[in-house]
């Protein structure tokens, strides 16, 4: 470390003591020395500094000047000024003042090491691996990133400018590194609360900490010297998606010691238990019937969450969503909507509480009770169609089935999507209302007469007519008879060579001339023959314009539609029409009676 040499002037007794003392003092004085030195002058650039040498140096002005910009130079003010040399080319001695400053500041910095002392720094610059701080003099150290807190910091700008005690954990003056720790002190102060907590802790014990760190499934407080966990579960008595949501790094936070380990120093911590459970007075607030407010917090496929208020949340079942059955909750509610529902059920016990959202709007199954009853004939639209019938929208919330087996009299229907599409309208009767189950079951073959009241009659056994193939099998041809009837044509009775298949003989759309030759009402079928209608001619029963007329639906109830004999038309192309009504035959039946009672009087006139 160098020394400050002090120059002391002799008395000017006579020239020849102070030419001694001179030379005295000249041999003591060496460059790299730091002494002390009186100001002569102060002129605009310079200032000269006698420091009792045959010359007086001179110094750069901007030396002088302070942190404030300050020129804090005084003719008659003492200053220190290190040597850099004892005789320029001008014959002057070379000085510095800032280089002085900052060998003092050195060897103050170096004094404190060795004494174990700290020293005060500003943080002024991050650099790579930690930051940059300024200490005495404006000299730099070195604060590496592992020394800067106990815990990693993530965000090291934030520490910029502030001022803090730091220990010098390495010093080399020659290469001019100082590396600073703030972490040692903390650990320091961390032992000494720490010690002082753990005396005093115990558990059910209100304390007072300070957020320290954040993750996801908590929060970890600084009690002081200790730190204790406050799980996510133990922050609110509502719902808490991330702890974030509630706390900050920094935040001051007054909670309860759950669980003490004095062995593993671990503590749990509570902040929910510091405020009374909402459930406790639920039973007063949410009777059932009772209208409340809530925001969606979370959906899933079988329902919705609402928080009511803070720790009390309420489900609103898919069922009592809507009238209707919703596919899923999402396309109802949304997370974050504010709803207005009915209380249902309360279980303060398991903290449930039931809730509806269909209940603020009329029962459309009482609106629909209150306006049909079985036997009206209704218009809607298919909404949708299954293996086993077809569903038709009646009201709002309110669907009613048409079962395949009562779509046709005459066709055996195995697909419903054979004949209707979602969305066609189709008109139909009420055939039975189900309270219990709120079912309704509805029929459109019931909208017309049974064709086999009067097919026996139309095609009695013995007839030949004229049929069309529309398919064949391993049991035989199949022929439509008329539209919307169908008989079937055995292998035998095709052809007696029974060797030939039934497509070779007749193929699809051939017209062909058949007899029938058994009429099964209860199976609802009829078989004909090829071969026994060879050399007959057709008995057509029907004219071909009769054939086409639309059998007249028949009325089980009351419309209240007012709109009727609308479906047949629509079906016609779908079931058929059946050529043959009752008053076909009764026409032709008078008229054959016409006729043998023209020819009774013209044999009674003889």
């Amino acid at each position: 470390m160098t020394e400050t040499t002090e120059i002391q002037t002799p008395k000017p007794d006579s020239f020849a003591a102070l030419f001694e003392a001179s030379a005295s003092q000249t041999d003591n004085l060496s460059e790299g020395d730091i002494v002390s030195g009186t100001i002569l002058k102060v002129s605009k650039d310079s200032v000269v500094v006698d420091i009792g040498y045959k010359s007086e140096g001179v110094i750069s002005l901007h030396e002088f000047i302070n942190a404030e910009g300050n020129i804090s130079a005084t003719p008659g003010e003492t200053v220190d000024v290190l040597i850099e040399s004892k005789e320029n080319e001008d014959g002057l001695v070379t000085l510095s003042k800032e280089k002085a400053d900052k060998l003092k500041v050195w060897d103050e910095i170096s004094a404190a090491c060795e004494r174990d002392e700290l020293i005060e720094g500003t943080i002024t610059q991050r650099v790579k691996g930690g930051l940059a701080v300024t200490i005495r003099g404006g000299v730099k150290a070195f604060l590496p990133g592992s020394q800067v807190d106990l815990r990693p910091v993530r965000n090291l700008d934030r520490l910029l400018g502030q001022t803090f005690q730091f220990k010098v954990i390495k010093f080399n003056k020659k290469r001019g590194n100082i590396v600073l720790s703030r972490r040692v002190l903390l650990e320091k102060e961390r032992d000494r609360l720490k010690e002082a907590t753990l005396e005093n802790l115990q558990e059910d014990q209100v304390v007072t900490g300070t957020i320290k760190n954040i993750t996801e499934y908590g929060a970890f407080v600084d009690l002081g010297g200790i730190d204790g966990l406050l799980h996510i579960t133990d922050m609110s008595w509502g719902r808490v998606n991330h702890p974030s949501e509630i706390f900050e790094v920094g935040d001051e936070v007054t909670v309860k010691v759950l669980k003490y380990n004095a062995d593993t120093e671990r503590v749990s911590l509570g902040l929910k238990q510091t405020m009374e459970d909402p459930w406790n007075v639920a039973t007063d607030h949410y009777v059932a019937g009772k209208k409340v407010k809530g925001k969606v917090v979370s959906l899933t496929d079988y329902g919705a969450f609402v928080e009511l208020e803070q720790g009390v949340e309420g489900l609103i079942h898919v069922s009592e969503m809507t009238w209707a059955k919703p596919k899923h909750p999402s396309k109802v509610l949304e997370v974050g909507q504010e709803v207005e529902c009915v209380v249902l059920d309360l279980d303060a016990q398991n903290k449930r509480i039931s809730l509806g959202l269909k209940q603020l709007e009329p029962d459309p199954w009482t609106v629909f009770t209150q306006k049909y009853n079985p036997g009206d004939i209704i218009q809607g639209r298919v909404r949708s169609i299954t293996d086993y019938g077809v569903f038709v929208g009646i009201e709002d919330g309110v669907d009613g089935m048409v079962h395949k087996s009562d779509l046709s009299w005459t066709q055996r229907i195995n697909n419903p999507a054979d004949l209707y599409r979602k969305g066609d309208e189709v008109e139909a009767i009420i055939l039975s209302i189900n309270h219990d189950d709120r079912k309704v079951s509805l029929g459109i073959k019931q909208l017309y007469e049974d064709p086999w009241s009067f097919i026996p009659k139309r095609f009695p056994e013995g007839t030949v007519i004229e049929v069309r193939a529309i398919g064949a099998d391993e049991y035989g041809i199949h022929v439509e008879i008329e539209r919307g009837v169908e008989g079937v044509i055995p292998r035998g009775e095709i052809s007696a060579d029974l060797s030939q298949e039934p497509t070779e003989i007749v193929k699809t759309g051939d017209i062909v001339k058949a007899q029938v030759i058994r009429i099964d009402d209860e199976d609802r079928t009829l078989t004909l023959s090829l071969r026994a209608a060879e050399g007959q001619d057709v008995n057509q029963v029907a004219r071909p314009e009769e054939a086409q007329k639309r059998i007249a639906p028949r009325k089980i109830g009351p419309s209240l539609g007012g709109a009727q004999a609308t479906l047949g038309d629509a079906l016609r192309d779908k079931l058929g029409a059946f050529a043959v009504a009752q008053a076909a035959e009764d026409t032709l039946a008078a008229e054959d009676a016409d006729e043998s009672s023209d020819s009774a009087d013209e044999e009674t006139t003889e």
